[in-house]
């Protein structure tokens, strides 16, 4: 039933009002924003969003995603107002040491807050994400009579998540792949935060959307909520594009002064203007207090949970008809591996470890994902225009197509694309594959060159920051991809993103390392994980154990195995330097000098392990030297003597002439190992 104009205008000040206070109070935030899309949170949430506050979880439901997360107060109003389990208290702690209420939305703090925002132009491109995996899951698991998967991803967004180049690369996207169910509600009051965007902002932006392939609705009153509503119902009628509805809004809606200023943007009205604002706006309560009636309209416990109630009654009928599917899909919303997962994990390193071949790690990649993806149906492959040089496609992972009619085709065998041929779009990539990850029922997992995770960097640091199991595949991972030279060797990368907190780092040496590797990152349901790979063939290294690869770093060859009875020093290499770490081990042994190979494929979860671990493979008392192809810096914390590494920029030129113009070399490690025995 539509809103009466009286209880909408009550309903949108109401938001006004928290947002001006909440700021106030916080003497920080971001109250223009929220002023000004009030109105436009009303037609939505009002009348469309389908959701259940009671159950923030339920699968069903509509994704919503401020992408302006700086106006933060807007989310936070709508969940108190419609009753999620958001206090007023915790309104009134806004951006305050442990509050739920943060200045940036953050996803898994706040119930209903479906991913963190504030980094401008991700929070679009997370919702393209979320379309995408709603239209596969729905292409997979819907069946005739059954649709299961049937929900809208809604999108708040502003001139600067615009401006922002990562939105051309995801809203192309969402074009191409005909995600009609994708919603992108534009806030253009034409203010950011110096002022009047006209000088540099000029970009057309109907025009540009209409380019993308997305249905525009233009110039919609965005203080009418009646107007936007209508706009929402007619966006849902699209079958085959994504929709843009521009919302022509003034920044700060109802302050006197302050209204279609910058000065409403990032800082508090002020007390005086928030009075006159409340006079205007003929808001006649006191901060933080909103009536009866202005709750009872926002109310939608009651609607939520008959909506849900109706999908689990539609789900259950699903269930008798389609067991197995049913099963599958609450498994893969949980996010939860097969029980034979971790035996499926077992058989494919021990094949690998027996086969013991002499292939590129990035080969080995492949080879592992042959494995897993045929195992796990939730695995979403991809890759930045690079799929022949990063491996990432695979026998159970056909490429993925949308007719012209935004169907998801499948092949002759009835399967649906697994994967997916982002372009050259590796910010948008790795954006993207979040939000398919934060919407449930996928692993996704993007390939490029090591050297382009800088690139992405951002939406790899969001990906930890939001502990989402997202699966980045480097390959090309250093001076070793030869003649490209310096633009494409990576140097300063792998320490790089091992700076970022809970992003695991994998640089494995041989085809169970890698295999390892993957394992790990699929088990890793909380955490992302970036896996540098090998452009150049590597030999497989002899094991006597493969338990301990998994922890991170672990004794591979002891001086036994060259005839030595006792260790005087430690060479820890990782990738592809663990084959110099061998040979160097073979020459120093002709000295009768003993020293223990450690490969350490991920100093980052060789750092979690215990203190005991931690002695056992780095034993007190022996000098160690580090073996890497890339910056020194990240391993002086080991207790390093010294470090084989590089520290410059690479160049131009065959791989073999570049190994021994820069040091890496079995010789100079084994000398570097002497230098450092001399100065113990």
């Amino acid at each position: 039933m539509a809103i009466t104009q009286p209880a909408a205008q009550q309903m949108a000040n109401a938001i006004r009002a928290l947002a001006m206070d909440a700021v106030q109070q916080a003497n920080s935030g971001h109250p223009g924003a929220p002023m000004g899309m009030a109105d436009m949170a009303v037609a939505l949430w009002g009348e469309h969003l389908q959701h259940n506050p009671k159950n923030p979880h339920w699968a069903n439901r509509d994704r919503f995603v401020l992408s302006n997360g700086h106006g933060s107060m807007i989310i936070y109003a709508l969940l108190h107002l419609t009753g999620y389990p958001l206090p007023m208290t915790e309104l009134k702690n806004f951006r305050q040491l442990h509050s739920k209420t943060a200045g940036h939305p953050e996803v898994g703090i706040t119930p209903g807050v479906e991913t963190t925002t504030g980094p401008l132009g991700q929070g679009i491109t997370n919702a393209v994400g979320m379309a995408l995996a709603e239209k596969l899951l729905a292409a997979e698991f819907n069946q005739t009579g059954h649709s299961i998967v049937d929900h809208h991803t809604y999108v708040f967004m502003g001139d600067g998540c615009l401006m922002e180049g990562i939105s051309h690369e995801a809203c192309a996207l969402a074009g191409a792949w005909k995600l009609n169910k994708l919603i992108a509600m534009y806030d253009d009051n034409g203010i950011s935060i110096d002022g009047q965007v006209a000088p540099w902002f000029i970009d057309n932006t109907p025009q540009r959307f209409a380019a993308y392939g997305w249905n525009v609705i233009d110039a919609v009153d965005g203080h009418d909520a009646a107007a936007v509503a209508k706009a929402i119902a007619d966006a849902k009628n699209s079958p085959d594009k994504p929709t843009l509805i521009v919302c022509k809004t003034a920044i700060g809606k109802g302050s006197p002064n302050r209204a279609n200023t910058a000065k409403a943007h990032g800082e508090p009205l002020g007390a005086e203007e928030i009075k006159l604002t409340r006079d205007a706006l003929a808001w006649a309560h006191a901060p933080f207090v909103i009536p009866k009636d202005v709750y009872a309209h926002w109310d939608a416990k009651q609607s939520g949970a008959a909506r849900e109630a109706a999908w689990n009654k539609a789900f259950a009928a699903y269930k008798a008809a389609h067991p197995s599917l049913a099963k599958e899909f609450v498994r893969r919303m949980k996010g939860e591996l097969p029980k034979n997962f971790a035996q499926t994990a077992v058989d494919a390193v021990i094949s690998a470890h027996t086969k013991a071949e002499t292939v590129a790690s990035r080969k080995a990649s492949q080879l592992a994902l042959e494995a897993f993806t045929a195992a796990l149906p939730e695995m979403l492959g991809g890759s930045a225009d690079l799929t022949g040089s990063n491996l990432t496609n695979t026998s159970s992972t056909p490429a993925l197509r949308i007719n012209l009619a935004g169907d998801v085709v499948k092949n002759d065998k009835g399967q649906i694309g697994r994967h997916i041929n982002y372009g050259v779009r590796e910010f948008g990539m790795a954006a993207i594959m979040n939000g398919v990850t934060l919407h449930g029922g996928f692993i996704p997992y993007g390939g490029t060159f090591l050297t382009f995770s800088d690139y992405s960097r951002n939406a790899i640091r969001m990906a930890a920051l939001m502990k989402q199991r997202v699966i980045h595949v480097f390959t090309h991972d250093s001076i070793g991809l030869g003649e490209d030279g310096p633009t494409h060797q990576s140097v300063e990368h792998a320490a790089s993103l091992r700076l970022i907190p809970g992003l695991d780092v994998w640089r494995p040496a041989d085809t169970a390392e890698t295999t390892v590797a993957w394992a790990v990152a699929l088990e890793n349901k909380d955490r992302p994980t970036a896996l540098l790979l090998s452009r150049q063939n590597l030999p497989y290294s002899p094991k006597s154990d493969l338990g301990d690869i998994s922890r991170g770093a672990y004794v591979l060859a002891e001086p036994s195995r060259v005839g030595i009875k006792k260790s005087k020093a430690v060479i820890i290499a990782t990738g592809s330097e663990v084959q110099l770490a061998l040979k160097a081990q073979e020459l120093l042994a002709a000295k009768k000098i003993g020293v223990r190979v450690v490969s350490m494929p991920s100093t980052t979860t060789f750092d979690r392990q215990t203190s005991s671990y931690k002695s056992e493979v780095l034993p007190a008392g022996l000098p160690r030297v580090a073996v890497e192809m890339g910056s020194t810096d990240g391993w002086w914390k080991y207790g390093v003597a010294a470090v084989v590494g590089i520290d410059t920029y690479g160049e131009s030129a065959p791989a073999p002439v570049l190994f021994k113009h820069f040091g890496f070399t079995a010789e100079n490690v084994a000398e570097t190992v002497q230098a450092a025995l001399q100065k113990k």
